[in-house]
């Protein structure tokens, strides 16, 4: 069926170049997913219509590091270091365990992914915590991750972690250090799981489900498994994702190793090309937290055409930021956005990543609300490759979103993109659609049982955080942190 659709603003894209048609209208197929016409007004054949009223319809945000579990960013509060997540020695020698059950872990997924969507993610690529997992992800929650986003409506681009080796804080010596899984196994046990999975899931049942090697942090894996990693990629023209360039622990992991930085080393074994993404890419040359303040790190990722993923807020949290996402774009790096985090905002990532870069950066353009749009959406599906994404424009897949600009707190309304970066939040997302299926409605994913939905993920959580005490070094009465002393009544 073709479908119109209309709202007070149209966020299109003529040419290559984003243009805003005002009380704009979209004709889309729904069936075959594929946007038909948009404009100021559009002349072909529908046979249904329906009115959004004073919203912006805008492409829907390309997420490519999004949360794929509960988060568990709330146990760290405000803490500066993630030591406490960390195994101990005696946990690791006892031998790991599964915390949850696979159901457990099926509900993550669908509840995670029930998030991006509600706050107006349309494409995703998940990322999930490793540190209550026996050796990342498993084969079979992945599996359910495929039923899950499927279902939902949600584009995914999906395969399960593996590592090789796994952080350990010893408390006595207050040091952390890194020590193998499975005497070294479990990293090609891992990739053979994702291996596995991405024959047989990627174009899986339809355009939504792709498959992508997503080898789980740099110094937590072996040469040989990031090489056979990428080789596998390559053979099936899989993109590859990899966290590198993240923080101070790896960083120097990475050099004292090799005596190269992270990225350099990357590039030593051949892993960095136009099909490979990089979240976070901050350790990198010039920041000012490591010695090497050349530019050798930025050429490099420039030079191999890999694209760098962004994820703004959850750095912010500990007062870190990329030094900065204007330099980047304009050394000519590839630059997509993630949030990691919870909430998945990415009108927040949006406002945070703009600020923090503006501060390093001054009055540049490329620090605005519009270059980080566009990364968001745009940047995001020239990571993928896929040029029928992030923008509306006929004959791009019909993956669409409109926020409502009728709430209080959003205030009056100048410039649309303005004021949806400015004032909006995920939750000002009312109407979905993804591939030319609508997946939120006013607000609401159709079917989904949100109290019952609120209920798990509240059990999911409490159990979760247990697993992090059992495993850690840390007593249960020296790990959590609360913001004011708790008396029950």
């Amino acid at each position: 069926m073709k479908k119109r659709i209309k709202a007070r603003y149209i966020i299109g894209n003529e040419n290559g170049r984003n243009v805003i048609y005002k009380n704009g209208e979209m004709i889309y197929e729904d069936t075959e997913g594929t946007i038909l016409e948009v404009g100021p007004k559009v002349y072909g054949e529908w046979q249904e219509s329906e009115d959004l009223g004073n919203a912006v319809i805008c492409p829907g945000f390309i997420d490519l590091d999004a949360l794929g579990d509960i988060d568990h960013a709330l146990i760290y509060g405000e803490q500066k270091t993630t030591k406490k997540f960390f195994w101990s020695e005696e946990y690791l020698k006892n031998g790991p365990v599964e915390a949850m059950t696979p159901e457990e872990e099926a509900f993550k997924s669908k509840y995670a992914y029930a998030q991006l969507i509600s706050h107006g993610i349309t494409t995703a690529m998940p990322i999930t915590c490793v540190y209550y997992k026996k050796a990342a992800e498993t084969y079979e929650e992945m599996a359910a991750a495929a039923e899950n986003a499927r279902e939902l409506g949600l584009r995914a681009y999906l395969g399960p972690s593996f590592i090789s080796s796994m952080h350990i804080y010893d408390r006595a010596d207050e040091k952390e250090y890194i020590l193998p899984l499975e005497n070294g196994k479990a990293g090609m046990e891992g990739l053979k799981r994702a291996e596995e999975f991405a024959l047989k899931y990627d174009h899986w049942g339809s355009d939504l489900i792709r498959a992508v090697m997503v080898p789980e942090r740099i110094e937590l894996q072996s040469e040989e498994v990031l090489l056979a990693a990428k080789k596998f990629a390559r053979e099936h023209g899989l993109l590859m994702r990899l966290h590198a360039a993240q923080g101070q622990f790896e960083y120097n992991w990475i050099q004292e190793k090799h005596g190269l930085s992270s990225i350099q080393y990357l590039d030593s074994i051949g892993l960095l090309d136009e099909n490979t993404l990089i979240p976070h890419a901050i350790y990198a040359s010039g920041y000012s937290g490591i010695q090497d303040q050349t530019e050798r790190d930025l050429e490099i990722l420039r030079d191999r055409k890999t694209a760098v993923i962004h994820c703004p807020l959850v750095y912010s949290r500990s007062g870190q930021a990329l030094e900065s996402f204007g330099k980047y774009k304009r050394f000519g790096i590839r630059m997509c956005m993630g949030t990691d985090t919870f909430p998945p905002d990415p009108f927040e990532n949006i406002r945070i990543g703009s600020a923090f870069s503006r501060h390093f950066d001054g009055e540049q353009p490329e620090d605005g609300y519009r270059s980080f749009f566009e990364a968001a959406t745009m940047g995001g599906a020239d990571a993928l490759g896929r040029p029928d994404l992030g923008r509306l424009a006929p004959g791009c897949r019909a993956d669409f979103i409109a926020v409502c600009l009728d709430s209080f707190s959003i205030g009056v309304v100048d410039d649309p993109l303005y004021t949806i970066c400015m004032c909006a939040s995920g939750k000002d997302v009312m109407h979905s659609v993804i591939n030319g299926r609508t997946v939120l409605k006013d607000g609401k994913i159709p079917g989904l049982d949100y109290e019952q939905m609120e209920k798990d993920a509240q059990n999911y959580y409490n159990k979760l955080k247990q697993s992090f005490v059992d495993r850690s070094a840390f007593s249960a009465e020296n790990f959590y942190d609360t913001s004011y002393p708790v008396k029950e009544g």
